[in-house]
């Protein structure tokens, strides 16, 4: 019920921010202010995308829309979810296997139940991190993607090499040496391009300046995987 209201009640709540200060790229609602959260982050006031949604949607809406695009999302933000869905003449799949986000479908990455060369465009983001057979997800997402397709991915980055130790189970372990309490490593930029070219994937790495119109992050990074 949460999930049907919240448009409705960030409508109202965003009345009184409107202003020219900034604009979102996803509901293009004009604001005079973000709303910062917990972690630094900045929220639309009216649809609460995150910067990572805006700067996502900015990059599908100029370089991937086409009509009838078949796109598989692994658990989307509720905003970009609901962008999707008013987007006209595309084949839209919200797939979540956690219970926390809006999906249609409950794929498991490492075993996704759809035939070979189903999708034009996949975007994971924020998902290998959690998942402990990466080899077997990155090769699920190179076998259902479309010869010329393309998958937008990333995730959490450190310097230097992956880290990830299989031994370390609970919460609070995760927590203290991965950053959140289900995630399962840490992928560096260089240690993420490797894996996934090792699956056949053709990696462009892009990283993005700041820009405070959108509510863009400074040194964003996005790996662009073709096959």
């Amino acid at each position: 019920m949460l999930f049907q209201i919240e448009p409705s009640l960030r409508s109202i709540y965003a009345l009184n921010k409107s202003g020219n200060r900034h604009k979102c790229t996803v509901c293009n609602f004009e604001s005079k202010t973000w709303i910062t959260i917990s972690n630094g982050d900045n929220l639309c006031p009216k649809c609460g995308s995150l910067s990572r949604d805006r700067r996502l949607w900015k990059l599908i809406s100029e370089n991937y829309l086409i009509d009838n695009i078949s796109v598989l999302d692994f658990s989307p933000s509720r905003s970009l979810f609901r962008k999707w869905k008013k987007t006209k003449n595309t084949n839209y799949t919200a797939s979540d296997l956690s219970g926390d986000f809006i999906s249609e479908v409950n794929f498991d990455i490492t075993n996704i139940s759809q035939a070979n060369e189903t999708y034009d465009l996949i975007i994971c983001y924020h998902i290998l991190e959690h998942v402990i057979d990466d080899s077997n997800a990155m090769q699920e997402l190179y076998r259902v993607l479309k010869p010329n397709g393309t998958i937008l991915i990333q995730t959490p980055f450190k310097d230097g090499e992956i880290y990830e130790d299989y031994s370390i189970t609970s919460k609070e372990e995760r927590l203290i040496h991965f950053g959140q309490e289900d995630h399962v490593r840490f992928y560096s930029i260089n240690g993420l391009k490797e894996r996934l070219e090792n699956v056949g994937f053709k990696i462009e790495v892009k990283q993005f300046d700041e820009d405070l119109y959108s509510g863009f992050t400074q040194n964003e990074t996005i790996l662009i995987a073709s096959k």
